[in-house]
């Protein structure tokens, strides 16, 4: 078994563990209760709980209820019903440390296409109502936190009685094993494989399911759907499009495979996911904003730009890495570097690092584009609010921290070639400035 080597110092993942286990949980509870029940006004909750105290927050922590449970649960074992059974092409993944290739069943794009359908069609033929998950949405949160925490107890006691495979490994301290995970890549039997299910079909998947929800019961409210939550829909509906149609590709990428399953990624993906990243669709619901046809273009148009552009600097690497660095990049052959490196077992191997294209403005590029989308599907709001804009400023702590995370991994992984590779790619993620 591998030794887990810890991403940050433990004083950092002690921290951030801490961090996540006290203050996310309490947070996505006052991020739901401030967008539905408090106008959007973090001033209206701050003031609540002044006069309240702990007992007022108590107060307004639904309780899982059964409902809640049953919306997990058929909504979770649909999607993995999907994943199991939907054909797909056979795709294989990086190389792991270990010398491993994981192999995965492409059929995303379609478990997509099944569950958007199969939703709005119980919603049309009048089977079930999606205001139903609107209006239980406190309560599944809360089920989310929990269901969730017990859900990673799960993966770190299978990680040290049946990992999946020699990927896997403890660090010797238990927290930091907890928090970073131990496998890397864990199922269940041969084909099940538990991280594309919690962060692709569902967590990616319940971005979309209910992105949808919002705009439905902003029309059962109101008899219309405003053109800001239209915006809003179309523009996280085409990302997250653009995610599915591109899902082999997130396979290479550090969230599959590099970082092990625990709670950091496992908890964000089945809870952060679904109530933060869809939060400025949850605030719109009761606050509609009419932009205007033009300025609600003029946003839509820069918003799949955005997308576009994010989904162009995905396609462009992975077309140079299928190609073995002989595809063109913006109509000529790319420039590269060839970078040797010794897997942990000892095996010599080589990459081919693209320093041309999108690649050749920063090492991180991608992550440009993907923050100003946010912020695009976000501006319907208008400013009125701070607490919209809450998503857009966590994407980009969270892009900046992984582009540095993934820059040490690979001068740790690269060495020499990395040093050349940062010579001629200066800049990390902003060309010129950063």
């Amino acid at each position: 078994m591998a030794e887990t080597k810890t991403v940050h110092s433990p004083l950092v993942t002690y921290f951030s563990m801490l961090s996540l286990l006290t203050l996310c949980p309490p947070f996505v509870i006052l991020l739901w209760y401030t967008m539905v029940h408090a106008d959007g006004s973090v001033c209206q909750t701050w003031d609540y709980l002044k006069q309240h105290g702990l007992q007022g927050f108590i107060n307004i922590w639904p309780r899982p209820t059964a409902i809640a449970w049953k919306i997990i649960a058929c909504y979770a074992a649909f999607e993995a019903a999907l994943q199991l059974l939907l054909p797909g092409k056979e795709v294989e993944g990086p190389i792991s440390p270990e010398g491993n290739r994981p192999v995965y069943k492409a059929n995303g794009v379609a478990a997509y296409v099944v569950t958007l359908v199969t939703y709005l069609s119980l919603w049309w033929f009048g089977i079930f109502n999606p205001s139903i998950v609107y209006d239980n949405l406190g309560e599944i949160f809360s089920a989310l936190i929990f269901g969730s925490l017990v859900f990673c107890v799960f993966l770190y006691i299978k990680g040290h009685l049946a990992p999946s495979s020699t990927d896997s490994g403890s660090s010797g301290n238990m927290i930091i094993d907890f928090y970073w995970g131990l496998e890397l890549y864990p199922r269940i039997g041969k084909n099940f494989d538990i991280k594309v299910f919690t962060n692709c079909r569902f967590g990616m998947m319940s971005w979309a399911v209910l992105a949808l929800t919002y705009c439905i019961k902003q029309y059962e409210q109101n008899g219309k759907v405003a053109d800001s939550m239209l915006v809003n829909t179309i523009l996280m509906l085409v990302y997250v499009t653009k995610f599915f149609w591109w899902e082999a590709g997130y396979w290479n990428t550090m969230d599959i495979a590099h970082d092990r399953a625990g709670f950091y990624i496992c908890w964000g993906c089945l809870v952060w996911v679904p109530s933060v990243y869809t939060s400025p669709g949850m605030y719109l619901v009761n606050h509609p904003v009419n932009l205007g046809l033009q300025l609600a273009l003029y946003i839509l148009a820069a918003g799949i730009l955005s997308i576009y552009v994010n989904y162009d600097c995905d396609r462009q690497r992975q077309e140079f890495r299928r190609t073995d660095g002989k595809s063109f990049v913006w109509g000529r052959l790319p420039s590269k570097i060839v970078a040797s490196y010794t897997t942990t077992s000892g095996q010599k191997k080589i990459s081919l690092l693209l320093t041309s294209g999108w690649w050749g403005l920063s090492r991180h590029f991608h992550y440009v584009p993907e923050i100003l989308a946010a912020f695009f599907w976000t501006v319907p709001a208008l400013f009125n609010h701070f607490l919209p804009y809450f998503y857009v400023i966590f994407l980009t702590i969270l892009l900046f921290d992984r582009a540095k995370r993934d820059d040490d991994r690979c001068r740790s992984k690269y060495g020499k070639y990395w040093k050349l590779y940062c010579e001629k790619v200066r800049y990390r993620i902003v060309p010129g400035i950063y």
